[in-house]
């Protein structure tokens, strides 16, 4: 249920035709998002490094990994973060039936709602790929498209220097940059948030969770 009672997919939410890329505000104010996880062998620094720096972020969960991880989801509520939707195994899914699809997104809002403690206000299509039974999917299902505005390419594991060169060359106001605390070793990807966060928060950047806003 909604927190005004009525069904999740009762909720007025817009098919769009495009994902969200970057997130309209004042000031030098940014998000931070990770998908793929929760890893135990990873995100448990992304979080404590969050925590260092008392910055709130994004996680975009695998329903599998997040039921595996129930802890983690719940560490994440407690510190203020976003949980989003990021399907239950990762499938490409503009090659799914519209079923398929379905039980892809809602599986994983159901086992978000358990471990969190509320059903999730975005979603990220694994791989970026969208299409209209997806927009109109996640729609019903109460969600918002957030894709991203710089990509780290973490996954491509090009080193911890380039990770934080791409993610400081990129900042810049409602800026959505695009890492990952799972799928692969991503030792990289922690030890870049280290580096680059305190650098960002000196030049006077500010990190929050993605809002709502009306259409």
């Amino acid at each position: 249920m909604a927190g005004d009672g009525r069904p999740h997919e009762l909720l007025t939410t817009p098919v769009r035709r495009a994902p969200i890329l970057r997130m309209p505000g004042r000031g030098r104010t940014m998000l931070l998002t990770f998908d793929d996880g929760p890893n135990p062998d990873y995100t448990p620094h992304i979080l404590d490094t969050l925590a260092k720096y008392d910055v709130r972020a994004t996680f975009f969960v695998c329903g599998e990994m997040a039921d595996w991880n129930r802890d983690l989801l719940a560490r994440m509520a407690d510190e203020g973060h976003a949980v989003g939707n990021h399907t239950w195994t990762h499938p490409l899914l503009t090659e799914r039936t519209r079923r398929q699809v379905r039980s892809e997104l809602e599986s994983t809002c159901d086992v978000i709602e358990k471990a969190y403690g509320q059903r999730p206000q975005w979603f990220r299509a694994p791989y970026g790929a969208w299409n209209r039974t997806v927009f109109q999917v996640e729609a019903e299902l109460g969600m918002e498209p957030l894709a991203w505005t710089v990509d780290s390419l973490d996954w491509t594991a090009p080193g911890t220097g380039t990770i934080v060169e791409r993610v400081e060359r990129g900042a810049g106001s409602g800026v959505v940059v695009l890492s990952h605390d799972a799928g692969g070793e991503r030792t990289q990807t922690v030890r870049a948030l280290r580096t680059y966060l305190p650098k960002l928060l000196d030049e006077g950047y500010h990190f929050t969770v993605p809002h709502r806003t009306s259409t």
